[in-house]
């Protein structure tokens, strides 16, 4: 098992104080059954007990559940149950008041979200019951920087004649992990838009798609996009993955443009996001751009997807 994952999550201090607070406005001491799903080293559970759960049912199938109990043990939480299984295995679950879980990942549904939410609300949370988090919004913005994509295509510049082409292109349709500062952002990510919106507390498809759109007011050249997401733990509760918010653990998505666009004032650029996430798929990702004239006629596109940038 290796511990390094796991001591990053616990060092975001934001994250902690975050579902802590959403676990205080909603534990009734002495009353509240809470279960937390995926519990990673118990921190959630244990918080939920400290917070005075009357029980605490934590589930995790991975090894770090053996850790969590021997930290149960030690910190004398009798009122944790610590499960080692998935929660979409166990067949008839005891229900609980509130159901936590925490399996965000820097692709909000990477983790398989949705799947663990719906299964939670069907057979883990009581009527009535509170889902941690409630909701959540995918956001995306145009990157106007050239940083990120320029070190994807170091294939281009292996010259000596030789053409890497096919290979430039698969690490164009790929995702990766970066952190932005605003500044590499259009309008310096103020003009981000929600993509996709999740309600936990409805049943939610694995396929996800959404579309934005800016028009473009000064000539300016765009590389790829940068995509996070809002999570509304409780309301008055939120954790963001913005890089306009405080700095957590997790950084934002970059999906690149095959080609770096040079838009025009009175240009429109219009971009599609779909995304489809099960634990029996795994997590698929296709990202798309439509450049329309000042006159609505489409003068550009170019489609990318994860699928693309598979080696065959």
């Amino acid at each position: 098992m290796r511990i390094e994952y796991h001591r990053s999550l616990i060092a975001d201090i934001g994250r902690l104080a975050a579902f802590e607070r959403a676990l205080a406005k909603v534990i009734r001491k002495g009353e509240t059954v809470v279960a937390d799903i995926g519990t990673g080293s118990g921190v959630l559970a244990m918080i939920a007990a400290k917070l005075g759960a009357r029980k605490v049912i934590a589930y995790e199938f991975a090894e770090i559940g053996a850790l969590a109990e021997r930290l149960v043990k030690l910190n004398k939480l009798r009122n944790i149950e610590l499960i080692p299984m998935r929660s979409t295995e166990i067949i008839e679950p005891e229900r609980a008041d509130v159901v936590v879980t925490e399996t965000l990942g820097n692709y909000a549904l990477e983790e398989f979200l949705v799947e663990t939410m719906n299964d939670a609300k069907a057979r883990h949370l009581k009527p009535g019951g509170v889902l941690i988090p409630g909701g959540l919004e995918q956001v995306v913005v145009p990157v106007i920087a050239p940083r990120c994509r320029d070190e994807l295509v170091a294939w281009e510049r292996i010259g000596r004649g030789l053409n890497f082409g096919p290979a430039n292109t698969m690490s164009l349709n790929n995702a990766y992990v970066r952190m932005f500062p605003p500044a590499e952002l259009l309008d310096k990510g103020r003009t981000a838009a929600t993509w996709d919106r999740l309600d936990f507390h409805a049943r939610n498809r694995f396929a996800r798609k959404g579309t934005a759109e800016w028009p473009i007011a000064a000539p300016v050249t765009v590389h790829g996009l940068a995509v996070w997401w809002v999570a509304e733990l409780v309301p008055g509760v939120v954790l963001s993955t913005s890089p306009l918010a405080a700095p957590t653990h997790w950084e934002q998505l970059f999906l690149p443009a095959l080609e770096p666009m040079e838009l025009k004032a009175g240009e429109t650029l219009a971009v599609q996001v779909r995304s489809h996430s099960s634990e029996e798929g795994g997590t698929d990702l296709a990202w798309s751009f439509r450049v329309r004239t000042a006159k609505g006629k489409q003068r550009l596109s170019q489609d990318l997807s994860l699928e693309k940038g598979f080696l065959p």
